[in-house]
């Protein structure tokens, strides 16, 4: 049988694997051969669960959302990620990478953010296990998530801004990788999503991994069964995306609905729809679909939501696309809004911009009543109140 997971050289399909200069070859050498070692050791596992559940408070819960399943014909739950500490998903992956990282010797820790939710996350960890932190985060984005800029400040991060570019997540990354090829010796870099050289995708979607883990226990536990019909996320990278569905890969019963940003239109030229309009390229280490031009110059991405911002996508999600195993949908700017509305007005939930975008998905989908659906909020819409206000549907 087919496995929709990393094969032993790093690559999902035909995407994947490092490609790399070679002044990185070394750090990220060294990171393959530790990782795996590290993740199964019983004594990581032991420190990083009993963060999970006192730090973060995880489990976080699985809610069967009444009113919004009434509204689409289905039992809808939502997967409780924007319950964490910090607000988001990303601290699941910041507390595994910097556990890494401490085992690893070094003591400077780097990181890119777009929607700043993995930059506040990677500085919340840093201050608990007392690492040196930088954040690099393009300017654009900088304004519009000032909060949690300031949230980083006050954890002790340096924040970064990053002027090159359209000065959002992709040329945070860049500046990024640039400080890690002139700090290969103590720097660690902990990227946020399943982007990136081999081992990345696979070790950030091992750490998201608790997220579907959960899930199978706590359906079990409403439901009788421990798998959904349908499992839905937003996808940017596809960090929480590909925690959601880890556990689910192979099981061919449970439809995968990703739903990634269509900015003002795909066709607009303002768009972040990468799988829809996406060639396969290189970006940041790893062979995928990436929104190009004919000369192969990465284009500018475009959404209304920062952390959905970046022009590839995980390594993962592009083969799962190709081989037709998810289901991806475009969901534009006036979509997201709207059901971000919706889902506050019926369950009395704000959720992230980002997630609101897998809740726009709902729409486009046909269930039936006897369908269980989860979709993962990944994030609390606290940092992007000033958007929503802004955009607020008429």
């Amino acid at each position: 049988m087919e496995t929709y997971r990393v094969n032993n050289e790093g690559y999902y399909g035909e995407f994947g694997g490092a490609y790399i200069p070679e002044i990185l070859h070394r750090c990220v050498e060294e990171l393959r051969q530790a990782y795996l070692q590290v993740l199964d050791n019983a004594d990581f596992q032991q420190e990083f669960n009993a963060l999970l559940r006192d730090y973060v408070g995880r489990p976080s819960p699985l809610y069967l959302a009444r009113r919004l399943s009434a509204k689409y014909g289905c039992r809808i739950y939502l997967k409780r990620e924007d319950l964490n500490h910090t607000g988001a998903h990303k601290i699941n992956n910041a507390i595994g990478q910097v556990l890494l990282a401490r085992r690893m010797g070094k003591r400077r820790i780097i990181a890119e953010t777009g929607a700043g939710q993995h930059g506040v996350a990677t500085a919340t960890v840093c201050a608990l296990m007392g690492m040196e932190c930088i954040v690099y985060m393009g300017k654009t984005d900088v304004e519009r998530q000032h909060v949690n800029v300031e949230r980083m400040k006050m954890l002790g991060a340096e924040v970064r801004p990053v002027t090159s570019g359209n000065m959002t997540l992709k040329d945070a990354t860049n500046e990024a990788i640039r400080d890690w090829c002139c700090h290969p010796e103590d720097t660690y870099y902990v990227i946020g999503s399943t982007v990136g050289p081999h081992p990345y995708p696979d070790m950030v979607a091992r750490l998201q991994s608790v997220i579907s883990k959960e899930i199978r226990q706590q359906l079990l536990q409403h439901e009788g069964r421990d798998y959904p019909d349908y499992l839905m996320a937003c996808v940017g990278g596809g960090s929480n995306a590909a925690g959601t569905i880890y556990h689910y890969l192979d099981d061919e019963r449970v439809h995968i609905v990703l739903a990634e940003a269509g900015g003002k239109g795909i066709h607009s030229g303002l768009s972040a729809a990468t799988i829809q309009l996406g060639r396969l390229g290189i970006i940041h280490g790893a062979k995928t679909l990436v929104m190009q031009d004919e000369d192969g110059q990465i284009l500018d991405p475009y959404s209304i939501s920062a952390g959905l911002d970046y022009p590839g996508i995980g390594p993962m999600h592009a083969n799962l696309a190709a081989k037709k195993r998810a289901t991806v949908l475009a969901i534009n700017d006036d979509e997201a809004i709207r059901a971000a509305y919706e889902l506050t007005r019926l369950e009395g939930i704000i959720p992230a911009l980002e997630s609101a975008h897998a809740l726009g998905a709902l729409e486009k989908m046909r269930f039936r009543p006897q369908d269980i659906v989860v979709l993962t909020v990944s994030g609390r819409g606290d940092k992007d109140i000033a958007t929503y206000l802004a955009n607020a549907p008429r």
